[in-house]
């Protein structure tokens, strides 16, 4: 057999290889290696066997040339070292050279060959542990191939005996192994590069779509799971996921079901599939291929395949998520794994109820510890001004009981979340009414409101301990008085919100307790602006927190931004 033929026997046998190698990328263990190097010592070890068992299946579809085999060991070996560094490498050029050694002991050529498939792997171990991802490239994989097999076959030259014969052999078999090996190895390396990025695309998907859903249904299964909220996420996933229908359910009832299947899947009743109620039981998501896995017990039922995963909270399982298939939009692999996506952003969800029930509590606790400091001493001063006011102003006295009336309603009504703009500035009016007709002259307001704010929701108990504060601590502590202003417009889709004075104002130092939070007399220092500043910023985060510019006679002001919760 001359050397064109041996190219054309290795070339076809390439083929072979090639496809085998196709094959196994289909399977799953394979495709869990992920196409990246990996440390865990099962999953070295896994990579090894694969790589040393088709470098002996490199061997077998050689083809025998003179007492010897011209052979695809070398582009696997060095495949296997660049893919999984110098471990897998010199462990696949071991399985393959010992095969080579062993299977043909006493041959004159099985030492070099099988010494030469180790050293090939070894090598290309090493160059991977140097170059890292920049390794896995053709034509490296050539270069090292071409490397490895001229190594190859000084080997042979030095260690064959007889002399004469390990020359002839190497003239035959070198330049086709030199040829089919190095672009054998540089297509081995393309085809995993090809998975790898075909991996990457389909994970890069999965996130796309999972973000996309999170991002439309973070608003529903925070508040719970219920019919309300299922439904409108169910409806979200199945706009958006190419399945027959979508559903959620709690541990015993149907809370949501949208496409196929609707006439029997009513939202509202009691689960009607076996593997639904596996899954609540084991916690374990499972991937159904027929309709009757599913069991669903319906004569007319189209679902011939289903994907179900738990929803959990606080390590209970709550309710499943679930996607049916049909014969015309089947379920695949890449929808279980998205599934399986959505059912933890969605349980993470559902903790975040929990969290936002607690921060909920937390205001209303802080609330209260507001009003502590601040209504004792304005009840009892505003007292003392309407008693004044009995003996030489009747009408007065009862307008300002009046007010005095609706400023406490509102200021112990902790049932209140958001309230529109206009309820707080009307608290703010019953306590300036009050605070003018105590101090007369010496307190001015001026009041700016834009009327697209009015039914602005903002949280309870924001604007009016600001006032209050450039009232108690700005104007009245000039003997003339001063003048407090609030205004209220629309800038870049939210409301600014500025409360400001032209008080005694504020040192870097008594500005900088303020913002500090620091722990000081709530008599003398603001506790009202501290509380404000520190709710804003848990509210709506650090990006909405307000603005403080203050400088000793020259006044205090205090912006607020507050997005639309619409």
């Amino acid at each position: 057999m001359d050397t064109l033929q041996i190219i054309l026997v290795l070339g076809e046998r390439f083929g072979l290889m090639v496809g085998v190698v196709f094959l196994l990328m289909t399977i799953t263990p394979v495709q869990r290696m992920n196409f990246i190097r990996v440390e865990p010592r099962s999953r070295t070890v896994m990579v090894m066997l694969l790589f040393g068992m088709l470098g002996i299946l490199g061997t077998y579809t050689g083809n025998s040339v003179f007492q010897s085999v011209a052979n695809l060991r070398a582009m696997v070996v060095i495949t296997g070292g660049l893919f999984g560094g110098p471990l897998v490498g010199i462990g696949a050029g071991l399985i393959a050279g010992m095969h080579r050694i062993l299977t043909d002991l006493h041959g004159f050529s099985a030492w070099p060959c099988g010494i030469a498939t180790a050293w090939e792997g070894l090598l290309a171990g090493l160059v991977s542990m140097w170059l890292r991802e920049k390794a896995m490239s053709g034509r490296i994989a050539a270069g090292l191939a071409i490397i490895g097999e001229t190594v190859h076959m000084l080997l042979l030259l030095l260690l064959s005996r007889p002399f004469g014969e390990a020359v002839e052999l190497v003239r035959l078999i070198a330049p086709p192994m030199l040829l089919v090996n190095s672009v054998g190895a540089a297509l081995f390396v393309e085809v995993i590069n090809i998975f790898s990025r075909d991996r990457e695309r389909r994970e890069s998907l999965h996130a796309q779509i999972i973000l996309d859903i999170a991002n439309l249904s973070v608003s529903y299964l925070r508040s719970g799971l219920d019919r309300q909220t299922a439904e409108a996420t169910a409806e979200i996933i199945h706009q958006r996921v190419g399945v027959a229908a979508v559903a959620i359910t709690d541990t015993r009832n149907v809370l949501a079901h949208v496409g196929k299947g609707d006439d029997h899947h009513l939202a509202g009743c009691e689960i009607r599939t076996n593997a639904t109620r596996r899954v609540i039981q084991t916690g374990e998501p499972v991937f159904l291929h027929t309709a009757r896995a599913i069991g669903c017990n319906h004569a007319g039922c189209p679902m011939t395949s289903g994907v179900i995963v738990p929803l959990s909270k606080d390590g209970e399982i709550v309710g499943t998520l679930k996607f049916y298939g049909s014969a015309e939009q089947p379920l695949n692999s890449t929808l279980f794994e998205v599934a399986k996506g959505l059912g933890n952003l969605f349980s993470t969800q559902l903790e975040l109820e929990d969290i936002q029930v607690k921060e909920q509590m937390l205001a209303h606790a802080e609330i209260r510890r507001l009003q502590a400091q601040i209504n004792p001493h304005f009840l009892f001063n505003s007292l003392n001004t309407i008693t004044s006011f009995c003996r030489t102003n009747a009408e007065k006295a009862r307008e300002l009981l009046m007010d005095l009336s609706l400023y406490m309603r509102r200021n112990l009504d902790l049932s209140r979340g958001f309230i529109p703009l206009n309820e707080e500035l009307e608290q703010v009016r019953s306590y300036l009414a009050i605070e003018q007709a105590r101090f007369g002259d010496r307190v001015c307001v001026d009041m700016d409101i834009a009327e697209d704010c009015e039914a602005w929701p903002i949280p309870p108990l924001i604007i009016q301990p600001l006032v209050e504060n450039s009232i108690r601590h700005g104007v009245l502590a000039l003997e003339q008085g001063g003048t407090v202003r609030v205004t209220a417009a629309r800038n870049n889709g939210h409301m600014e919100v500025t409360v400001s004075d032209n008080g005694v104002g504020m040192d870097d130092e008594t500005l900088g307790k303020v913002l500090g939070h620091e722990c000081v007399d709530s008599r003398h220092d603001g506790i009202g602006m501290r509380n404000c500043l520190s709710r804003l910023e848990h509210i709506y985060g650090p990006k909405f927190s307000p603005e403080v510019n203050s400088a000793p006679g020259q006044g205090t002001s205090i912006l607020l931004r507050i997005p639309d919760r619409n």
